[in-house]
């Protein structure tokens, strides 16, 4: 069978080769797995860096090793399963998740059924090698990732006709020590098709596949072409708005907070639009990284840029936060150690926030390193505008941009009088708070019992307290005239700078010293520390963008290559210490890193060097003799056939249906909502059934945590609460269904029959032209016969059915098209 006419669904049985049956991979992708993501990856994953209470639960041999208090599952025994027991909040001292609810008895039923039929698990971890934790500062600085990035030597090698950039050289050399040889270059209309697709995320069109083919045939001129080609892609806007999202992904960009209390962020969209912008610009990475962690503190020429210095640091406000957390201490200390966690992670690939409760187990990071940093975000105040209601005991306001010419804001504007009113009512409620304190502390002195009256006044207390936090909810949006004021998520400095005080075991109620503000000390980076007068924000950045820093200009350029090959040179993107994966080309690994910093950190001449590359444009065909001596293809011997992100296969969907509309979109979705909770606005509003009722880019889809759309949460979108370098990729059935059943496709389906429809007279041109639109490039012979048996077994079946008529035909063929593994693949 075609791969390109095969909806997808059963390759997960494929899986049995690694000792679980086709039923049991199933079982665990659709019910086990998802749940481990969403609830205990955020605090039990390498994924995330941490590993609280010694716990990982993103392996098999995690679940099966368990932490400090033994092995989380048993398999064959759900009895013996602690994770089991931790999921029921069957002992209050392992409820997992910590703060909420059991989760529902169906998920644990699923849970205690996979547990008594053997557990079953087809994920293999990639274990480091076997070598002694550099756990001391002196052994730390000798790991390969904490020593500075050198510049290497040009290899030497023996074809000296293959190789087009410098770093082809590094790939050949490996290859040649092995006794392997690169792969032949793709054809021209493979090649043209990844570029598109890797670089702006929409396949090309026809009209621009037939070009770049004719105009390849003359061969001297093929790398003159190549160039003007990838310069074209990297100066589209489209390259932008595709770019933008694998760095949403690091900044783990939601506009919900997720956890137990999903209330909205309605103003995250401005960061979104900040990202896109800036790779449209070419922001140097360096600025780009400091922009976000201290662009309140950097000057600005004009009220424009101050207010893009602003916007950028919502980059720390963004993450999930204890909302519901009781206590301020507590919540406050959650929250720097987010940040600091997501700063560590997206920028430096490390896990120095596994440090809190003790000095590092594999790295080497020490309590004191930690808490030096954690000193700098505790000095931090972050806006994220929530208000104080039933689901949230930490409000917080919002930062007030300068009014700019044209500027958009889709906050609501009121009337004055309503401005007025809602002044008066949030003074009556401060009267009536104010009286009864002042009759309680009566009460007090005059020795006057009134514990019979303690469950009606704590109840006032309560309506007081979320009545207020509700008008200040709206009261912050508008001025005084009611007009809707330009606001966004971001930081500042705090009222009160302070160095952080180390907790024993992290507990907050044991405090054993203040640590100085300052950096790991495995780093030899030269820089001055935090001032008293400063949180550090600002020496943090420029610590971290320091030419000497060794990890900042390694990760990046990991990240980039990770985005155009498929795997990264460190496979482990978000993580470079030593629970982590070597780099399968440290030297040239090095020679990119030295090469970002050297053309300014950036990114589109990073992006340029390698889609010109000889290794780039590799063919994917198989070859039995390499695959024998290099079967991951970490040699890069070929080119890694890949699945599309989520949001190209819906974006190429709405491009070959001519639908995708390109403007940006004004605002979010989620801009529109009345009300903070995601659960009551789910119930009390008429919402698109998957929040997918747009034609525009997905980029500009709201990312509500824990209710993404459809097509983003079925194809792997990345988990918006982590730091996502590398996004997994699954093959399960309900991914088939929606292929087969979706409403949405089925309208892509019926809009690309009317596309070719509209273009081509005749049936068999159409079949043609929408062949052609889906993959770029005609059918071949057999897959006109495949077409004619398709149109043929179908009329068949349908005769009779006067519903059925020539365009839903033709509709039904574009929808086999659309679900084909070729569409939702990049060769």
């Amino acid at each position: 069978m075609n791969s390109h006419l095969f909806i997808p669904g059963a390759a997960v049985f494929l899986c049995s080769a690694l000792g679980a049956t086709a039923a049991e991979t199933a079982f665990f992708e659709s019910k086990i797995r998802p749940v481990l993501v969403k609830h205990c990856y955020e605090c039990h994953s390498a994924e995330s860096g941490k590993a609280k209470g010694g716990l990982l639960v993103d392996t098999k041999q995690g679940l099966l090793s368990g932490g400090d208090t033994g092995p989380a599952i048993v398999p064959g025994e759900p009895g013996k399963s602690l994770l089991l027991k931790a999921m029921r909040h069957e002992d209050p001292d392992l409820a997992m998740p910590p703060k909420g609810p059991a989760l529902a008895k169906a998920v644990a039923a699923d849970f205690e059924t996979w547990i008594r039929e053997g557990a079953a698990d087809p994920r293999i971890s990639s274990a480091p090698v076997a070598e002694r934790p550099p756990v001391d500062v002196e052994s730390g600085r000798k790991f390969w990732s904490y020593q500075k990035p050198q510049t290497p030597q040009s290899p030497e090698v023996k074809n000296q006709d293959w190789p087009r950039r410098e770093l082809d050289r590094h790939i050949l050399a490996k290859l040649e020590k092995e006794g392997l040889s690169p792969s032949p270059d793709a054809t021209p209309a493979v090649l043209l098709r990844r570029l598109h697709l890797d670089l702006t995320g929409l396949p090309p069109t026809p009209g621009e596949t037939n070009a770049f083919v004719k105009a390849w045939a003359q061969e001297e001129g093929r790398e003159a072409l190549l160039a003007t080609t990838v310069d074209g892609l990297l100066k589209s806007p489209r390259f932008a708005e595709r770019w933008a999202r694998h760095w949403l992904d690091v900044a783990r960009f939601a506009e919900s907070n997720g956890r137990e209390s999903n209330l909205v962020f309605p103003h995250a969209w401005r960061y979104r639009d900040y990202v896109v912008d800036a790779i449209q610009a070419d922001k140097p990475y360096d600025r780009f990284i400091t922009e976000q962690i201290a662009g309140d503190l950097l000057p600005a020429k004009d009220d424009a840029e101050r207010a893009q210095l602003l916007i950028a640091t919502g980059f720390l406000a963004m993450g999930a936060k204890g909302l519901n957390e009781m206590s301020k201490a507590q919540f406050a200390t959650d929250l720097a150690d987010e940040q600091l966690d997501t700063v560590a992670r997206a920028v430096t690939a490390s896990s120095v926030a596994c440090a809190r409760c003790h000095d590092h187990k594999s790295e080497p990071f020490s309590m004191e390193d930690y808490y030096a940093l954690a000193g700098i975000f505790q000095s931090t105040r972050t806006h994220y505008g929530t208000w104080i209601d039933s689901e949230n005991n930490n409000g917080s306001s919002l930062i007030r941009l300068p009014d700019l010419p044209g500027q958009l804001i889709p906050n609501k504007s009121v009337t004055a009088a309503r401005v007025a009113q809602l002044k008066a009512d949030r003074a009556k409620l401060d009267a009536e708070e104010k009286a009864q304190n002042d009759y309680m502390a009566k009460a007090r002195l005059e020795g006057k019992d009134i514990s019979s009256e303690g469950f009606e006044l704590l109840r006032n207390v309560i309506r007081i307290l979320w009545s207020r936090g509700g008008i200040d909810g709206q009261l912050m949006t508008v001025d005084e005239d009611g007009s809707a004021l330009p606001l966004c998520m971001g930081v500042e400095e705090a009222a009160k700078i302070r160095d952080a005080q180390l907790l024993n075991r992290g507990e907050i109620g044991q405090p054993v010293k203040a640590v100085k503000r300052g950096f790991p000390a495995v780093f030899e980076v030269p820089q001055a520390a935090p001032g008293s007068g400063r949180s550090g924000r600002l020496e943090l950045a420029q610590w971290l963008t320091n030419p000497a820093h060794p990890l900042t200009s390694r990760v990046i350029a990991n990240r980039v290559w990770r985005h155009l090959f498929g795997v990264g040179l460190v496979r482990t993107a978000d993580n470079f210490g030593y629970s982590g994966e070597r780099p399968s080309h440290p030297e040239l690994l090095d020679a990119l890193a030295q090469q970002m910093m050297q053309q300014g950190w950036s990114l589109k001449a990073m992006v340029r060097e390698i889609a010109l590359s000889r290794s780039y444009r590799q063919s994917s065909d198989f070859r039995e003799d390499c695959f024998e001596k290099d079967p991951d293809n970490r040699l890069l011997w070929r080119a890694h056939k890949r699945r599309l992100d989520a949001e190209v296969i819906r974006d190429s969907m709405l491009a070959v249906s001519g639908e995708l509309d390109l403007s940006r979109r004004p605002g979010s979705l989620v801009t529109e909502f009345a009300g903070q909770s995601v659960s009551l606005i789910g119930f009390n509003q008429a919402l698109p059934a998957d929040l997918d009722g747009s034609v525009r880019r997905s980029i500009y889809l709201p990312v509500v945590r824990d209710h993404l759309p459809d097509v983003l949460e079925l194809f792997d979108f990345a988990e918006p609460t982590l730091v996502t370098g590398h996004r997994d990729v699954t093959n399960v059935p309900m991914q088939a269904l929606y292929l087969m059943n979706g409403p949405w496709v089925q309208q892509r389906a019926a809009a690309l029959a009317r596309r070719v429809m509209q273009e081509k007279p005749t049936l068999e041109e159409q079949q043609r032209r929408a062949f052609v639109l889906c993959y770029n490039r005609p059918p071949d012979p057999q897959e006109k016969k495949l077409t004619e048996r398709f149109f043929q077994t179908v009329r068949g079946s349908i005769e009779g059915r006067p519903e059925v008529d020539a365009p839903t035909l033709l509709a039904l063929y574009c929808q086999s098209l659309l679900a084909g593994a070729e569409f939702r693949y990049v060769d």
